[in-house]
């Protein structure tokens, strides 16, 4: 059993609970801009409106008293399903102020999952996005069995509005509210983050304010060099996700300005628009822009350049790694003239194309290749990948802008200390882990010795950095004995934009196959740059079930893929065979989360018959 500790940085005990991240902020800088807030029907290139932290505590206060006076106790519980937006932050902040829980609900979600969490997390008040989101609360309500539940909309010409809400708390005093403010402890549970669910059922997790505060804190001060006055950022990825909402208070309390987009078609303006200096994405958005630039390339016949410029980007920020820890090392003539050829030609022009001031990027939830990472790095735009969950409230691990080693998730935050089982699992306990789930059944194999069980499996190396290495129930005993986590292959085949999914097969069987999930937008992009006018529409099901796609040409393409992955790996791990499927992978089919996650037991149920296809014949194939 190894583990490592990283101390904690002290002053949390300087906050009664995380709504004093915003007033220490406000008491400091009231004028400093902290949101830029599109206008309502304005185009995604028209000004943003500046709002300052005054203005944002002004309204903060006038909703906390709103929800005071319709009846929320100190305690009860919110629920809010909304797009990203700005009115997030403000009910999210306000409820806090209010002394109340909040519950988000992802703006995808299913009547049946928005009926479960507001029976479990016994809400009666609601904030909606839109009357659609409206609607699914006022049903969520009724086939939970709860009566009398008020539900506010952010949009303006839809019942009961965030309007109405103030008008109605108008008569209480700022002495109640700041009394009320005051109530809830370090100790307290914050918020009720229902889990994605893609091996069980959704969990509630308990998340106090300590843990937001000592996250903030840590991140704060392990990424100086990120987090900052001058800094901005815009968050895209959804407000239900304790990822997303602990970036916002680690901005909100440094200073950093915040913009909020819900459409991912609308980011790619937005950058030139917003010019930020910090984005948390996807590795799936690092291979869209890394693909986009090879069709770019492909379309003004420069493939061939782009080959070599890709191998220069990758063989640059290599070097940049090895240099962290020996200074003496230095590129070669033939390395510098080719970097700095390809920055005129390419690299400068993908930097312009995320704004142009983009100092680093943030990459978590799945596993990003660690070509993918030296690529981006030799571009000018390192990413720093890190590790967590939403038990750990978002960041466990990260590197750090000084030590980033690719194919890592870095070392422990402040104040956290990972340890590995006997049997490879990664434990955690630190500042971020959460006080438990909201049922107590859930809570049963959640620890183990005072520390959070995360289901992931990884190693540590000398300087105390962690690699995952896959899942304690993701793995697959052969017919042959040899049992194999899936989970770097998939990793490795993932990483090529024609893949949206890929899924390792071969319980009991005499060889590994694989299930491939195409990303139908990016083989349509692949298909047109090769002239191939039938292959730049395949057919989705819409009935939730697989189409497989059968052309020998996209099976060339991906067999390149597959090969490459296999040679990254003993033989007895390698995929002999594999399927190519078209799936209709929006949430409301069931197969994945709300951060895109596979649900890979569902999916493996709706694609037997072709995992039997798979083993019906002797003859194997990649």
């Amino acid at each position: 059993m190894k583990e490592i500790t990283t101390p904690a940085l002290s002053g949390a005990s300087d906050y009664p609970n995380a709504t004093e991240l915003l007033m220490k902020r406000f008491r400091t800088a009231p004028e400093h801009i902290a949101f830029e807030v599109r206008s309502s029907h304005a185009s995604i290139t028209d000004p943003w409106r500046p709002v300052s932290t005054r203005e944002f505590v002004t309204e903060v206060r006038a909703l906390a008293k709103g929800l005071i006076a319709a009846g929320l106790e100190p305690g009860e519980t919110l629920a809010i399903m909304s797009p990203t937006r700005y009115e997030w932050a403000l009910m999210d902040m306000a409820a806090w102020f209010a002394s109340a829980v909040v519950v988000p609900i992802y703006e995808t979600s299913a009547l049946n999952q928005v009926s479960a969490i507001l029976q479990d997390a016994s809400v009666r008040f609601a904030v909606a996005g839109s009357a659609v989101h409206a609607q699914l609360l006022e049903q969520g309500f009724a086939q939970a069995g709860v009566s009398g539940g008020q539900i506010w909309c952010m949009d303006a010409d839809t019942g009961a509005t965030l309007k109405d809400l103030i008008h109605g708390g108008a008569d209480i005093a700022l002495e109640t509210l700041e009394a009320r403010r005051l109530l809830a402890t370090l100790d307290s549970v914050a918020t009720i983050v229902y889990t994605s669910g893609t091996t069980a059922a959704p969990k509630g997790a308990l998340i106090t304010h300590g843990n937001f505060v000592g996250q903030v804190l840590s991140v704060a001060g392990a990424y100086t060099e990120v987090v900052k006055e001058s800094g901005n950022t815009i968050i895209f990825l959804p407000m239900a996700h304790v990822l997303a909402r602990g970036l916002q208070l680690i901005c909100l309390a440094n200073g950093m300005r915040i913009a909020h987009l819900s459409e991912t078609k609308e980011i790619v303006p937005a950058l030139g628009v917003l010019k930020p200096t910090f984005l948390v994405v996807v590795p799936r958005v690092l291979q869209k822009i890394q693909a986009s630039a090879a069709g770019a390339a492909a379309k003004k016949n420069l493939g061939g350049l782009w080959s070599v410029a890709q191998a220069t980007a990758v063989d640059w920020g290599l070097l940049a790694q090895e240099r962290e820890s020996d200074p003496s090392r230095k590129a070669g003539l033939s390395l510098r003239v080719r970097h700095a050829v390809f920055d005129r030609l390419f690299y400068s022009r993908i930097r312009k194309l995320v704004g142009g001031r983009l100092e680093y990027l943030l990459s978590g939830a799945a596993a990003l290749d660690a070509e993918l990472s030296l690529f981006f790095r030799g571009l000018g735009l390192p990413v720093i990948e890190g590790y967590g969950l939403t038990e750990t409230t978002a960041p466990l691990t990260g590197n750090l802008p000084f030590s980033i080693k690719s194919g890592s998730v870095g070392v422990p935050m402040p104040g956290t200390t990972i340890r590995i089982s006997e049997n490879g699992e990664v434990l955690a306990r630190g500042v971020g882990v959460f006080a438990g789930y909201n049922r107590a059944a859930d809570n049963t194999q959640a620890f183990q010795d005072g520390f959070f069980r995360t289901g992931d499996t990884g190693v540590l190396d000398d300087q105390g950095r962690l690699t995952l290495t896959g899942r304690i129930k993701d793995v697959i005993v052969t017919a042959g004995g040899k049992t194999v986590s899936p989970t770097i292959w998939e990793g490795y085949v993932e990483s090529d934009p024609l893949i949206a999914h890929a899924v390792m097969v071969g319980e009991g069987k005499p060889f590994l196959g694989g299930l491939v999930l195409l990303d139908s937008g990016s083989v349509s992009e692949w298909a047109q740059s090769k002239g191939f006018a039938d292959l730049q529409t395949l057919r989705t099901p819409d009935d939730g079930g697989c189409v497989e796609v059968d052309d020998a040409r996209l099976r060339k393409a991906i067999s390149k893929v597959v090969a490459a992955a296999n040679s990254k790996i003993a033989r007895s791990e390698q995929v002999k065979k594999i399927v190519l499927l078209v799936v209709d992978l929006s949430e409301a089919n069931g197969l994945v989360t709300p951060t895109m996650k596979l649900k890979r037991n569902i999916f493996t149920e709706r694609a037997l018959i072709f995992i039997e296809k798979i083993y019906a014949e002797k003859r194997s194939q990649a």
